[in-house]
C-alpha cells in the first residue's frame, strides 16, 4: 500500500464553456476568493483524498503505514460529535492511496474520499437506534461514514437513479457486514415523494442533492453536453428545494435535517436553504459554527456565511470541497 512517488499528472481537458460560465458567476458571488478556488479546481493533479477506515473490517498495520506516508487524523477531537469508531487519515500533499477493488463476499478495508464530504455527517450527529433516511444516498461515501459512526435502528439508503442506484448498492455490500446490511433498506423512490410516503418517521435526515458537480463539470468531455447541462442548471435549485420539502415532510418533530451539495452556486446553496426557511414555519436554522471553527485547521470556509451553514473552498495544500452543508431543525408538525 505504498503511495506512489510521483503521482501522474492527471490528463484531463479543461472544458472552456464550462469554466467561462463559472469565472462570470463565482467572480460575481466569491470576489477575490474566486481566483485560488479556480486555480485549485482547474489543477486535479493537487486534489487530495482522505482514506476513511472501515471499522467492520480492521487490517493490521493500515494506520502505521498511513502515518509513515505523511497521514494524519483528519478531525481533532474537540468536534462537538465525533464518535471514536470515525477514523479518517488526510494529509498535505496531493497523491491518492491505492483504491481497493469490489470483492463479492469480501469486505474493503478504506473508502477514498474528499474529506469535506464527512462535514455532512458530522453536522447530522447520528446516535445509536435512530432512524436515519439517506434521501439522494449513491455513491454511498456518506452511508457508509453514518455507520462508522453509529448503528442507527433503521436506515434508508434511497436513490432515484437505476445505474446509481445498483452502484449504491455494491457500495454497501463492501463495507458493511451482512448482520448490520439487514437494517438497511435501499429504494429508488423518487425523494420528492418520501415525506408523502413516510410521513415524520425519520430521527435524522440527510438530503446529499443532486447538484451541478463544479469539479467533474469543468471537465465535460463533451462540450454539448456541458452546454446542456449549463442550460438546465437552472432547473436544479427547484428540484434541490423538492427534495428538502420532502424531507422536512419525513422528519419527525425534534428531529434535524442536513442539506449539502458539492458545488459552490449560491444558487443551488444558501438560496434553497433560505426558501425553505421561509416557506416551511415549522422548521428552524442549527449553528454548526463550532463544528466549522473545530476542522478550520483542515478546511478553507468562505467568510460571511450565516451560522447555519459553511462553505468549503477548494485551495491548493487544502483542495477539499467544494462542500456546502447547512443544518435544519424541525420544530412542530405544522
Amino acid at each position: 500500500l505504498k503511495l506512489e512517488k510521483k503521482p501522474k499528472r492527471i490528463q484531463k481537458q479543461i472544458c472552456q464553456v464550462v469554466l467561462d460560465h463559472f469565472e462570470k458567476q463565482y467572480t460575481a458571488e466569491l470576489g477575490d476568493a474566486w481566483s485560488s478556488v479556480r486555480d485549485a479546481l482547474t489543477s486535479p493533479w493537487c486534489w487530495q483524498h482522505a482514506v476513511l477506515l472501515n471499522r467492520f473490517s480492521q487490517s493490521p498495520g493500515l494506520e502505521s503505514s498511513l502515518a509513515e506516508q505523511g497521514y494524519h487524523p483528519a478531525f481533532p477531537a474537540a468536534l462537538p460529535y465525533l464518535p471514536a469508531a470515525l477514523r479518517c487519515y488526510s494529509r498535505a500533499a496531493p497523491g491518492r492511496f491505492p483504491a481497493q477493488k469490489h470483492q463479492p463476499g469480501r469486505l474493503k478495508e478504506y473508502y477514498l474520499l474528499n474529506a469535506a464530504s464527512l462535514l455532512p455527517v458530522l453536522a447530522l450527529e447520528v446516535k445509536d437506534g435512530e432512524g436515519v433516511l439517506d434521501l439522494c444516498a449513491a455513491p454511498g461515501g456518506k452511508a457508509v461514514a453514518v455507520l462508522q459512526c453509529a448503528c442507527p435502528g433503521h436506515f434508508h439508503c434511497n436513490e432515484y437513479d437505476d445505474l446509481r442506484s445498483r452502484w449504491l448498492e455494491q457500495t454497501i455490500e463492501s463495507f458493511i457486514p451482512d448482520p448490520l446490511i439487514n437494517l438497511i433498506m435501499v429504494s429508488k423512490l423518487d425523494g420528492r415523494q418520501i415525506g408523502d410516503l413516510h410521513p415524520e418517521f425519520y430521527d435524522k435526515v440527510l438530503v446529499d442533492a443532486p447538484c451541478s458537480n463544479d469539479r467533474s463539470w469543468l471537465f465535460s468531455a463533451d462540450p454539448q453536453q456541458a452546454v446542456l447541462r449549463l442550460m438546465q442548471r437552472k432547473e436544479l435549485s427547484s428540484m434541490q428545494f423538492q427534495l428538502l420539502r420532502s424531507a422536512v415532510k419525513a422528519l419527525r418533530p425534534g428531529g434535524s435535517l442536513v442539506y449539502s451539495t458539492c458545488t459552490l452556486s449560491k444558487a443551488e446553496n444558501s438560496d434553497v436553504i433560505n426558501l425553505i426557511l421561509s416557506s416551511c414555519r415549522n422548521v428552524m436554522p442549527v449553528d454548526i459554527s463550532g463544528m466549522a471553527r473545530g476542522v478550520s485547521q483542515e478546511f478553507t470556509f468562505l467568510s460571511g456565511m450565516q451560522q447555519h451553514e459553511l462553505l468549503v473552498l477548494p485551495e491548493k495544500g487544502r483542495a477539499w470541497g467544494p462542500m456546502y452543508v447547512a443544518k435544519l431543525k424541525k420544530v412542530s408538525s405544522t
